[in-house]
Parts: structure tokens; sequence; C-alpha cells
């Protein structure tokens, strides 16, 4: 719907100059940086654990009602609410949820 031109990212930068002053731009930079290092880093944590998950299950070391709990807690890592939801479809939001990216092995 709306695309942000080069003009609108200047606007941006000046009010945000104006607004925050020169000293505070790079700590407000590197504060949005973390920020997203940390999220990258749970998104990958929550990759892992859903793949050895995968690989438990696989093996026949879950019973249904843990299998449902690791499931739940893996999705609301995610920030994924699961009520509702049955196993394979809360499966299929928590794969849509993680990034794209090779299959990681722990």
């Amino acid at each position: 719907m709306f695309t942000i031109g080069p003009n609108e990212i200047l606007a941006i930068l000046i009010i945000a100059f104006l607004l925050f002053g020169a000293s505070k731009l790079p700590e407000l930079a590197r504060s949005l940086g973390k920020s997203m290092g940390e999220f990258k880093k749970a998104q990958r944590e929550a990759e892992i654990e859903l793949r050895r998950f995968e690989k438990d299950l696989a093996e026949g070391k879950y019973s249904q009602s843990e299998k449902r709990a690791k499931l739940e807690k893996i999705a609301k890592d995610l920030g994924i609410e699961p009520e509702g939801m049955d196993d394979e479809k809360l499966l299929e939001e928590i794969n849509k949820a993680l990034p794209k990216t090779e299959k990681t092995e722990p």
C-alpha cells in the first residue's frame, strides 16, 4: 500500500534527529541492534528446540500429553497462542513463524 522512498526516510531521520538529538541517536541504534540480535537468537534457539523435538518424536520418546506440552512451550516462545489449535495446526504455525533457513541439527 505505502512505499517508503528516499525522501520519506530522510524526513524520518530529520525528525528523529530533532526529537532525540545527535547524542541519543547512536544509543538508540545500538539498542535497536541489540534487541534485533536477541530476537534472532531466540528464533534460532526455538528452531533448534523444534528440530530436536521432531527427532525425539520420530523416535517415540514422547507420550501424547508430553508432545502437546512441548508444542505449546515452543509456540509460546515464538509468540503463538496455542489455544484452540490441534497438534498438526500448531506445528504448522510454529514452522511458519521460524525463519526460512537450512535445517540445523543440534
